[in-house]
C-alpha cells in the first residue's frame, strides 16, 4: 500500500508525492541481520566457506547491483518534506535498527566461541562483524544528528557495539566544523591512501571527540571525568557488553573484539575517505572558510547502497543540512559525483593506485575547480610530486 503525501499550495496548486522506496528502507533495518546467513549456510553445507559469503555480498555483490540497478535521481517537493518527515515510518525503521547490531554481534560471538572453527574462519567472522557493526555508526549518523533525545540516546547505545562512543560528539562538533579544511581529521587529502589516512583519522577524531566533551562539561562546571560525560555512557556499555562476552565465550573472545572494533572503525574511515577527497573550502577574507556547501562533498544516487546505509550516499546534501532526516535528502545538479556506490568505492580506496587513477582526474574536472590546484585539499607530503604532474604553471601561484 503506497502513502500520498498532499498539500495545496496557493501558488503551485496540489501537490502529491509518494515515495517510491518506501518499503524498500526496510533493506536498512534487515542489513544487518545478513552476517547470520553466512552461519545458516555453515549448518546447511556444512563448509567453512559459507561463512565468507556476507564479506563478498558486501564488497563484490553490492557493487554490481549499484551498476546494474543504477541511480534514483528523484527528489520529494520542498512543500512535502514537512509531512515527509513526521512520518514516523521512517524514524520507527532506525530505531528498530539498533537492536540488530546487538543482536549480530552476540549471535557470531555465541557461534565464535562454541564451534570448532579454524583461525582463518574465526578472522573471516570477526571481520564480518565488524563490517556490520560498521553499519551501527551510520545508523547512529542518522540518529545522532536528530534533535530528539530519545533518539539522540540511542545512537549513544549503538555506538556501544563497535566501542566507538565518541563518535556522534566528534562527527556533529568537529567534522562538521572542519569538513574539507585541511584541519580535519576526518577529510581525506589528495594524493593521501587510506592507509596513510586511517593513521591521520582515528587518532585525530577521538582526540577532537575528547576534547569537545571536555569544554562541553568545562562549561557546565563538570569534570571529564563524570556520569554527564556522553562518551564515557556509551563505552560504559560497550565494557558491559565487549566484557561480557569475553566471561561468556573466554579468550578467543579478545582477538575477536579486537579484530571486530577495527574493522568497524575502517568502515567509518572508508566513509570518510571517499567522501570528501581533494575536497577544499575557500578561506574568506576574514580568514574564515566559507559556509559548507553541496559540492564540498562527493554525492551518490545508486539505488541499493542508498537503501541500505540510509541515504548516506547523497552526503552532499547532508552537510549542506545535517538534521535533514534521511527520506527528504536530496539530489542536486552539478554535485561530484562518485562513480559507484560507497561499498565498491571502499574496494577502490583499497587499491590506492587505481583510486588515484580515477578519482584524481574526476576531482580536476570538477566545474568549480576546473584543474585549479590551489582549490584542492592536498597531502601536504605529495604536494610537489601533485604540483609537477598536474600544476601546469601554478607552481608559482600556489606558493604565493
Amino acid at each position: 500500500m503506497t502513502t500520498t503525501y498532499t498539500v495545496d499550495d496557493p501558488v503551485k496548486g496540489r501537490i502529491e508525492y509518494s515515495d517510491r522506496k518506501r518499503y524498500l528502507w526496510m533493506s536498512s533495518l534487515f542489513m544487518p541481520l545478513f552476517p547470520m546467513l553466512g552461519i545458516a549456510l555453515y549448518y546447511l553445507f556444512d563448509s567453512q566457506w559459507m561463512l565468507v559469503l556476507p564479506l563478498v555480498f558486501s564488497y563484490c555483490v553490492i557493487p554490481v547491483l549499484d551498476y546494474v540497478i543504477g541511480s534514483d535521481t528523484d527528489n520529494p517537493p520542498e512543500e512535502i518534506v514537512p509531512q515527509l518527515d513526521e512520518d514516523r515510518y521512517y524514524r520507527i525503521l532506525t530505531w528498530l535498527t539498533v537492536p540488530m547490531h546487538f543482536i549480530v554481534l552476540i549471535g557470531i560471538a555465541w557461534f565464535v566461541g562454541t564451534q570448532d572453527l579454524t583461525l582463518w574462519s574465526v578472522l573471516a567472522l570477526a571481520i564480518t562483524a565488524g563490517s556490520y557493526s560498521g553499519l551501527g555508526i551510520n545508523t547512529a549518523h542518522e540518529l545522532g544528528h536528530k534533535k530528539p533525545a530519545f533518539e539522540r540516546l540511542l545512537a549513544k547505545v549503538v555506538l556501544a557495539v563497535p566501542a566507538y562512543g565518541h563518535f556522534c560528539i566528534e562527527h556533529n562538533r568537529g567534522h562538521h566544523k572542519d569538513v574539507a579544511t585541511p584541519e580535519d581529521p576526518a577529510s581525506s587529502r589528495m594524493g593521501e591512501s587510506i592507509y596513510k589516512f586511517v593513521l591521520r583519522e582515528i587518532p585525530g577524531a577521538f582526540r577532537r571527540g575528547w576534547d569537545v566533551e571536555k569544554e562541553r562539561l568545562s562549561r557546565q562546571g563538570r569534570s571529564v571525568w563524570s556520569v554527564h560525560n556522553d562518551i564515557l555512557q556509551s563505552y560504559a556499555i560497550s565494557a558491559v557488553l565487549q566484557g561480557g562476552l569475553i566471561i561468556a565465550f573466554g579468550w578467543i573472545m579478545v582477538p575477536f573484539l579486537a579484530i571486530h572494533n577495527f574493522w568497524a572503525w575502517y568502515q567509518l574511515t572508508s566513509a570518510n575517505y571517499i567522501e570528501h577527497y581533494g575536497l577544499l573550502r575557500a578561506r574568506e577574507a576574514s580568514g574564515r572558510y566559507e559556509r559548507c556547501q553541496p559540492y564540498h562533498s562527493w554525492n551518490a544516487n545508486y539505488i541499493f547502497s542508498n537503501i541500505v546505509l540510509f541515504h548516506l550516499e547523497r552526503h552532499s546534501d547532508h552537510h549542506a543540512n545535517p538534521t535533514r532526516r534521511y527520506q527528504s535528502l536530496r539530489n542536486f545538479e552539478g554535485l561530484p559525483e562518485l562513480p559507484n556506490g560507497y561499498y565498491g568505492m571502499y574496494v577502490l580506496a583499497y587499491i590506492p593506485w587505481l583510486w588515484y587513477k580515477v578519482m584524481d582526474k574526476r576531482l580536476l574536472e570538477l566545474p568549480h575547480i576546473n584543474g585549479d590546484l590551489g582549490k584542492v585539499n592536498i597531502d601536504p607530503d605529495r604536494r610537489e610530486e601533485i604540483l609537477r604532474r598536474y600544476g601546469k604553471g601554478q607552481g608559482e601561484a600556489l606558493a604565493v
